[in-house]
């Protein structure tokens, strides 16, 4: 039970239902709200407007929101910056001053000026658009630092468009390519060229029903000056249109290695071609793959190369991940094993500066560096803080020169700039820093259904007395993807107001090796609602909170999670936050680019994964004349991701259903997609909405102050 009143009975505007149903493998699955599957309908804009006209007096007459808005503004507008990178001794930095929607590119002679907020403006994405939702999401530059490939998006569509902008003047090229998709451009060794990925029925695709299912991808060469219509295909599968690629060039020109896989499946191929030059000086990508690991089995991510020699950090019989050497000139024969991860450290990445290996081990989720040279022999492990997790890691093969960001529960970013002997030297930020309250982060374990211990940090002030408290529960659990310490603002506002903070590393994600993700995916995925079942229990047996004080969170596989935990476990839960979530999952793969999931998945047109997607859909889990706990369901109006029919679809059924007095609420965003690019002032609105939202329904009256 609340530890606030009951509201009278929320009055929901009316929804249409249709008699739509399915027969799908034998059962019959009824689909009431089939019609909002398309955004740009009547009846949809109209229950979009319904729903937000409902939602939207509700929010701002919550009690706190509007000291929660001036906290999460305050952290997300305060000036900042990113991690720099040198390219033809000119380095590059993304930053804010503070004030502006979106992030732009600066450069400026040394890393220093960037970091402390003096570089020169190179690009800003704030004048692409009048309300701001128009953001650079992508950009590489060229080896001899003149020219800058760069990406936008535009209303966080994954749709992107391509742009070259000259670095010394400032000035866009002429060059300007669209329908791309998910890649940066990546610069062919002349610095006049560059690959990208694109589909080449993207006009189609683009004009108005964003939703349907992207069609068939490809990596293409663009040479500058040159119509998009005659970029040159270097590779695609038309046969199997799931599979995609990532591009790799060699610093010395001669080898592009690429990683293809299906979908989102962590587990990779590794071909290689070669790179020439013509007589005009062009690269010229050669043609004949030789495969490197022709069988999909595991993840594979290339490293660097010298000469002939290739680094790859591989998984194949090293589930913690281990780096090999393997001889391009010889591609089948035997790797050879440099370093390898253990029960108790991951292997989480490896970059390369010039003679030396830089490693980044993940220690029960904490990331720690260290250099070690060409044959692994340890060097140094420079001293990077603890509890933290790295934003970037930037080296060059060339260069003693390495940058790294950090991020922690307790701050947005700290910037080095390290040697490859080990100096550490911390780079100054920028003026006007929020001032957060000193906090404490602690690893406890829950248990989960089988048995498995479950760990997850929590996270309060220094100065909070002992519980319980309102609690904030998030996870994730899903595609490989690990939850390390990092900053959020709206983890921030939460812990500066006096609640705590559970972020749970479930199995399906990425924290402990390929055994930990294997656990959450497929026909185990039920594993993974489990371990936040477990993770909850413990909180509640152990004092910390109670069920009446406990708020659960997700976002977009993490709301499939939220989705899933209150179906299965409505009593568990004081109020719900399911953001951007996955909640249909027998028609995930009919839109966008939903296919790419049922790698993780499975797929509902396979009759063996039918049954265990249709136990734990959310839409389809909902049961009439159930209590479930307060749920503000978040969505962008225009997500082409996770598009929004699943968050409208599951919140009318749910409202449908609801036989409590607690409110079930949409807060639907208009020109907004999955949240990539969006407003700082936008951004801080949903946060405030969130906040304010979990804190009326577990008790959170305490200030936001430092």
């Amino acid at each position: 039970m609340s530890l606030v009143p009951d509201p009278e009975p929320a009055s929901y505007p009316p929804a249409d239902r249709d008699d739509t149903v399915d027969v799908l493998h034998g059962v019959s699955v009824p689909d009431p709200y089939r019609y909002l599957e398309d955004p740009d309908s009547p009846r949809t804009t109209a229950f979009v407007a319904a729903q937000n006209a409902v939602s939207r007096p509700y929010l701002d007459g919550l009690a706190g929101r509007e000291t929660f808005l001036a906290g999460t503004t305050a952290l997300l507008t305060a000036p900042r910056t990113g991690v720099p990178w040198e390219r033809g001794g000119h380095y590059f930095m993304i930053g804010n001053p503070g004030e502006k929607d979106q992030d732009q590119l600066f450069t400026a002679g040394t890393p220093a000026e960037l970091t402390a907020g003096h570089g020169r403006l190179l690009l800003d994405p704030n004048g692409w658009s009048a309300d701001g939702t128009a953001a650079l999401t992508g950009i590489q530059v060229t080896d001899d630092g003149t020219l800058a490939g760069y990406t936008r998006s535009d209303a966080g569509s994954d749709w992107r468009t391509v742009g070259v902008l000259d670095v010394e003047t400032g000035e866009d090229l002429p060059d300007r390519l669209t329908g791309a998709k998910w890649l940066d451009p990546t610069w062919l060794p002349d610095g006049l060229s560059f690959l990208y990925w694109c589909y080449p029925d993207a006009e189609t695709e683009t004009s108005g029903a964003f939703t349907d299912a992207a069609g068939i991808g490809r990596l293409a060469l663009h040479r500058l000056g040159t119509d998009q219509s005659a970029d040159e295909l270097i590779w695609s599968r038309p046969e199997a249109k799931e599979w995609m690629v990532d591009a790799w060039f060699s610093a010395d020109g001669r080898w592009l290695v690429l990683t293809a896989s299906p979908g989102t499946d962590s587990r990779t191929t590794v071909f290689v071609r070669r790179v020439a030059s013509d007589e005009d000086g062009r690269s010229v990508i050669l043609p004949g793959e030789t495969p490197v690991v022709a069988e999909l089995a595991d993840a594979h991510h290339v490293v660097g190369a010298d000469g002939d020699i290739l680094y790859l950090r591989t998984e194949r019989d090293a589930p913690a991940g281990r780096l090999v050497a393997v001889d391009l000139a010889s591609p089948g024969s035997p790797w050879k094993e440099l370093i390898s991860g253990t029960d108790t450290q991951i292997l989480s990445d490896v970059s390369l500066a010039r003679d030396s290996f830089l490693l980044m081990w993940s220690v029960d989720t904490a990331h720690h560096l260290e250099i070690v040279d060409r044959s692994g022999a340890f060097v140094a492990a420079p001293a990077l803080g603890d509890q933290v997790s790295f934003i970037a890691v930037r080296s060059r093969s060339g260069s003693d020169e390495i940058f790294v960001g950090t991020t922690g529960f307790d701050h947005r970013q700290l910037t080095y700039r390290l040697d490859t002997l080990g100096a550490v030297e911390r780079l100054a930020g920028p003026a006007g820093a929020v001032e957060l309250p000193a906090v404490t982060a602690t690893r406890i374990q829950g248990i989960s259904a089988d048995g498995t211990p479950v760990p997850m940090s929590l996270v309060h002030r220094a100065d909070l007395a002992e519980g319980p408290h309102p609690t904030l529960l998030y996870g994730y659990g899903g595609f490989d993807i690990a939850l390390a310490p990092s900053f959020s603002a709206l983890f921030a506002t939460w812990i500066a107001g006096g609640g705590v903070l559970a972020v749970a590393n479930l199995r399906g994600g990425g924290e402990f090796g390929t055994a930990w993700h294997e656990a959450g995916m497929l026909h185990h995925k039920q594993r993974v609602f489990d371990d936040l079942f477990g993770c909850a229990e413990k909180l509640v047996a152990d004092g910390i909170t109670t069920t009446a004080q406990l708020a659960v969170h997700g976002r977009s596989n993490g709301g499939l999670l939220v989705g899933a935990a209150i179906t299965q476990r409505p009593d568990l839960f004081a109020a719900a936050l399911p953001t951007v979530g996955v909640m249909d999952m027998l028609r995930f793969h009919l839109f966008t680019i939903g296919w790419a999931w049922t790698t993780e998945y499975g797929s509902p047109d396979r009759s063996e994964d039918f049954p265990t997607l249709h136990a734990y859909s959310p839409l389809h889990a909902l049961r009439e004349g159930t209590r479930y706990p307060p749920t503000l369901v978040s969505t962008g109006d225009h997500d082409d991701r996770v598009v929004p029919a699943h968050s409208l679809k599951f919140g009318a059924q749910m409202q449908h259903c609801q036989a409590g007095t607690a409110p079930i609420l949409l807060r639907i965003d208009t020109r907004a997609g999955h949240g990539m690019g969006k407003p700082a002032t936008a951004l801080a609105q949903e946060y405030a909405d969130q906040l304010a939202f979990a804190a009326h329904w577990t008790g959170l009256r305490a200030p936001v102050t430092g």
